[in-house]
């Protein structure tokens, strides 16, 4: 079934914590239902709308390393090309700040 997709760990680890917060902001929305914010976005959100909106960042992000890779090799004369774990908390990160402050 899912011998299309190539299951490193990081592959495995990126889908799994999207899984999770799934889970997270399921549970967390029936035991505290949210209201409407706004932050530095330029539209009210509420927490769903910020996750969405911060995965879709955070696969970005990801498209853009995985898309650049070659090239920061070059760039900066590394021996390999650099970690894809490096992207992963790049774009945790970017998560993290769209759920915090968006």
């Amino acid at each position: 079934m899912f011998d299309w997709m190539v299951w490193t760990t990081p592959v495995a680890v990126f889908f799994t914590c999207i899984a999770l917060m799934l889970v997270g902001m399921t549970v967390w929305e029936f035991k505290s239902p949210t209201t409407m914010r706004r932050g530095w976005l330029p539209i009210a959100t509420t927490r769903g709308d910020r996750l969405f909106i911060g995965l879709l960042s955070a696969a970005y992000v990801n498209l853009i390393f995985i898309g650049l890779a070659g090239k920061f090799q070059e760039w900066l004369s590394l021996e390999a090309e650099p970690s894809i774990w490096i992207s992963f908390v790049l774009s945790m990160l970017v998560l993290a700040l769209v759920m915090r402050k968006g």
